[in-house]
C-alpha cells in the first residue's frame, strides 16, 4: 500500500525565506510528526543560543583534531554568512522546533550525533583533500565577492545545489561520503521507520535542501511509501 505520508521540507540554514516556508508548511499541513535535521547536542546548542561551544582537550581528542578544526571553520563561515543576512545559522531548525511546539506536534531528531560525524570526518579526510581544502579556503578569501553572487536570503535553486554538491563530491570524496551521504542514509532510515510504523500519520522532515534529492531515493528504497517535496 502506497500512502503519501512523508513530506521533505528543504531549507537553507541562513535564509529568511526558510523561516517563512517552515511556518507556512507546518501550519498548513498540520502533520502528526515534525522531524528535524538535528541531534540532541545541536538542538540544545540552538535553544541555549550558543553559536560557539568550548570543548575540553578530552572532547577534542574524542572527536579528532581534524574534525574539531573543521567544525570551527565551518561554524565561522556560517556565522559570517548569517551576519550578512541577519540570521543566526540553524534558525530554520529552531523555528521549526518552536512552530511544532506551539501547535503541539510531536518532534523527532533524525540526524546522526555530531560527535560521531566529526570523529568519522577526522578519520576519513585524506592529505590530498586537506591540501585542496587549504587552497579552496585561500581562493574563497581572495575571490569571496565573486563566489557569493547569489541571494543568501533565499534557498538556492536545485540546479545550483546539485552543481555545488557535485563539485564537493569530486574534490572531497571522503568528506562528501561522511558529511552528506552517510548522514542521508542515517536520516532516511529513521524517516522510513517512522513511516512504516505509522502509515496513517503525516510526517514532515525539515532538512537542508542539499539532502533532499538523495534522501528521496533512499526513502523509496527503504519503504513503499511515496514522498512529497515542498
Amino acid at each position: 500500500m502506497r500512502y503519501k505520508n512523508i513530506i521533505l521540507l528543504g531549507t537553507s540554514h541562513i535564509a529568511k525565506e526558510s523561516l517563512e516556508k517552515v511556518e507556512k508548511v507546518i501550519s498548513d499541513e498540520k502533520p502528526d510528526l515534525v522531524c528535524l535535521e538535528l541531534d540532541k547536542k545541536r538542538l540544545l546548542g540552538l535553544l541555549s543560543k550558543r553559536t560557539k561551544g568550548r570543548l575540553s582537550l578530552k572532547d577534542i581528542m574524542r572527536i579528532g583534531v581534524k574534525g574539531y578544526l573543521f567544525s570551527l571553520i565551518g561554524g565561522y563561515v556560517q556565522e559570517k554568512l548569517g551576519k550578512k543576512v541577519g540570521i543566526i545559522p540553524g534558525s530554520d531548525m529552531l523555528h521549526a522546533f518552536k512552530v511544532a511546539k506551539k501547535n503541539q506536534i510531536k518532534i523527532a531528531l533524525i540526524d546522526q550525533d555530531i560527535e560521531v560525524t566529526l570523529k568519522k570526518f577526522s578519520k576519513a579526510i585524506t592529505w590530498k583533500e586537506k591540501g585542496r581544502f587549504v587552497l579552496d579556503l585561500i581562493k574563497g578569501l581572495v575571490f569571496r565577492k565573486k563566489i557569493l553572487n547569489f541571494d543568501l536570503t533565499r534557498v538556492p535553486e536545485e540546479e545550483l545545489i546539485q552543481k555545488l554538491l557535485a563539485e564537493v563530491k569530486e574534490r572531497y570524496p571522503n568528506v562528501y561520503r561522511v558529511l552528506v551521504h552517510e548522514r542521508n542514509v542515517f536520516m532516511a532510515k529513521h524517516l522510513s521507520e517512522f513511516s512504516k510504523n505509522n502509515p496513517d500519520k503525516k510526517i514532515i522532515a525539515v532538512i537542508g535542501a542539499g539532502h533532499e534529492k538523495e534522501m528521496i531515493k533512499l526513502i523509496k528504497r527503504y519503504t513503499s511509501n511515496s514522498v512529497d517535496v515542498v
